[in-house]
């Protein structure tokens, strides 16, 4: 397969990554952005890296540093990162003519049929993770998961304590849970505890 075969098709996946699955489910125009560009960028090194002598070593070491930095340097949820190293992927097999011919699309399509069905609202749509703050201090696990459940209208599978504030009777607590069937999807607003400095 031709070198400008292979970047059309590396065109058309980051298209179909960023504006056909990311963005519509996501709505974070940043990282638009930063997908589009680490894609090309990776396709523009790894091409000019195989038309020289240089070392394919070298360059995928230089831009795997750029990309913990730029991962390091951002507040980004597991499903961001997982469409950032999709772009990656997609940037490299857009580069590299692998044989057989029909390899680098085939995994192309794969990678996007991962991220299609695995990011997908209607896939596990009832389980949730939430970081919610309690007006009232629980030292009881039993005791705390009885009230996130009764709150939640949902059934808690996991709950991982962040603070427990004795003093102003607060906790902050992560909660992994299932809706319930007969319960409504909805987010859940964590109860705001104002600080000293703030208007009562």
């Amino acid at each position: 397969m031709t070198t400008t075969l292979l970047f059309a098709l590396n065109l058309v996946a980051i298209v179909i990554l960023v504006f056909g699955l990311y963005f519509p489910r996501h709505r974070r125009k940043d990282m638009v952005v930063a997908y589009l560009v680490v894609n090309l960028g990776l396709v523009a090194l790894t091409s000019a890296l195989l038309a020289t002598e240089a070392s394919l070593a070298l360059g995928f070491g230089l831009f795997a540093v750029l990309s913990i930095i730029r991962l390091r340097s951002a507040e980004l949820d597991q499903q961001e990162v997982a469409y950032y190293f999709a772009a990656l992927a997609l940037g490299l097999l857009g580069a590299l003519a692998l044989e057989p011919w029909w390899l680098s699309p085939a995994l192309m399509a794969a990678i996007l049929t991962a991220l299609a069905v695995g990011d997908s609202p209607s896939l596990f749509a009832r389980y949730r993770v939430e970081a919610i703050t309690l007006d009232a201090a629980y030292t009881d696990e039993l005791e705390l998961i009885g009230r996130l459940e009764d709150m939640l209208g949902a059934r808690v599978h996991r709950i991982k304590v962040r603070r427990v504030n004795l003093v102003e009777a607060t906790t902050t607590v992560e909660v992994r849970y299932e809706l319930l069937p007969e319960a409504e999807p909805r987010a859940v607003s964590p109860v705001v505890i104002p600080t000293a400095g703030d208007p009562a």
